[in-house]
């Protein structure tokens, strides 16, 4: 059995080394595409270094973000490798360029963490979560919340409630990132800051989420997104003495900070859950998130682009006292990959 998984941003590198593990173990041969979508070496080679992956079979390096320019990169290699499955992660552009390529192959598609709503329109992701879900043969759901979603909405594919291959990996790496990368700071003394959604990184969204961060009075950790350090300096803003800015960071770099810091403020998906999995209390810079379950336990605060809101959020953000497991056990790759055996027994 041969499966193609299509992968372009730093959450599907940590999703993927989850998973391809898992794969392995079922004999399952992966064939992993890398779009390009994040081409900077810190967001994309150091994961495969890091974890201890292979390396991606096909590299298209694009250095792009467009859809249709990935897709037309992605449908070469499905001609030429004939997998039995397409595998997509999460909500990308790069998600949708191998949704939509696997449909024009005429290639059976797996989407991981489907029937992931945030409820708002607006939001680009939004869009392609319900399109890869209405394409999908196969719909890994975190949880039952995402499945009755795609039961509600219709959904063609069958539907597998297997946990988050995001908690398999944390759980995973987690102890040996605190290992590895020892911190600079007290743990519980600081804050972790990641800003990068396309929402935010443009005037005046980015101007209020910096005055936010400026009041904070904590040490804040800010690894900044190229493209959002690239702006900050662009549009003239001025992060305050106490915040501590990098460069992209290694995951497991992150994932010793992030889990040790007192709060984390971010506009990430993923980092949400990762709170949640740490630990840590989460400030999320968004009107929605489709992590539902972490606002409503009282571990994760929405706030909108708005500086007193984000500062006082911070001050008061803390985990709640009984914290209910969410999104799986650390066991979804393997249901994955015993799903995806079974269903090409014989092929």
């Amino acid at each position: 059995m041969k499966i193609v998984s299509v992968v372009g941003n730093r959450p599907q590198f940590v999703k993927s080394a989850a998973l391809s593990l898992a794969l392995v173990s079922k004999k399952i041969d992966e064939v992993v595409v890398h779009t390009g979508q994040h081409y900077d070496r810190e967001l994309s080679e150091v994961f495969f270094e890091e974890l201890g992956i292979p390396s991606p079979r096909y590299r298209l390096d694009l250095h792009t973000a467009e859809p249709r320019a990935m897709e037309a990169g992605i449908g070469p290699v499905l001609e030429r490798e004939q997998p039995d499955l397409v595998l997509v992660f999460g909500d990308t552009n790069s998600t949708l360029a191998g949704a939509r390529a696997s449909i024009k192959a005429g290639i059976p598609l797996a989407h991981v963490e489907a029937g992931l709503r945030s409820g708002d329109l607006a939001m680009p992701e939004e869009h392609t979560r319900i399109e890869v879900d209405s394409l999908a043969a196969h719909l890994f759901c975190p949880d039952e919340r995402s499945a009755e979603t795609l039961r509600r909405e219709g959904a063609h594919g069958e539907i597998h409630v297997v946990g988050d291959v995001m908690a398999d990996a944390s759980m995973r790496f987690a102890p040996a990132a605190r290992e590895r990368n020892p911190i600079p700071y007290e743990p519980g003394s600081y804050v972790v800051a990641t800003i990068h959604r396309q929402s935010n990184v443009f005037q005046p969204r980015l101007g209020a989420i910096v005055q936010g961060i400026n009041r904070v009075p904590e040490p804040v950790v800010f690894p900044a997104h190229p493209r959002t350090r690239a702006n900050i300096e662009g549009a003239g803003l001025v992060l305050g003495s106490h915040v501590r800015t990098y460069g992209p960071l290694g995951y497991l770099e992150l994932a010793s900070l992030a889990s040790q810091a007192r709060v984390i403020v971010t506009d990430s998906g993923g980092l949400q859950k990762e709170a949640y999995w740490y630990g840590v209390p989460c400030v999320t810079v968004r009107p929605s998130t489709e992590w539902v379950d972490t606002v409503e336990v009282g571990a994760n605060v929405l706030v909108d682009a708005n500086p007193g809101a984000i500062a006082s959020a911070v001050a008061t953000a803390a985990m709640p006292g009984e914290r209910p497991v969410l999104y799986g056990d650390g066991h979804a790759s393997e249901r994955i990959a015993l799903v995806l055996r079974a269903t090409m027994r014989g092929r």
